[in-house]
């Protein structure tokens, strides 16, 4: 209940100051430029890494990444960028 109240206070005030939702949300955001290409957004951590499988971890779930020669190439606190033949993407979403 408590981060209910919380949270509808700050969705207010970001409304208050007009901040891109994309810029205060923890949910992920994927861009993927090509079948080699993929930029994830606000990701918490790296659960596996194998050069045909990687798993990243995020607010609102996990999110599985399948192909081959698969490298994580640009690493921030706050983006990952992953490069190789991306065959398939899926969500494991955490239910709260």
């Amino acid at each position: 209940m408590k981060r209910n109240k919380k949270q509808k206070y700050q969705n207010k005030f970001e409304r208050l100051l007009e901040i891109p939702k994309e810029l205060s949300s923890t949910e992920p955001k994927i861009t993927i430029v090509s079948f080699n290409e993929m930029l994830v957004e606000n990701y918490k951590g790296i659960l596996e890494y194998q050069e045909f499988f990687i798993r990243i971890s995020t607010y609102s779930g996990i999110i599985n990444i399948n192909g081959f020669n698969l490298k994580l190439n640009e690493m921030t606190s706050d983006d990952l960028m992953i490069t190789g033949k991306i065959e398939t993407i899926d969500f494991e979403i955490i239910e709260e």
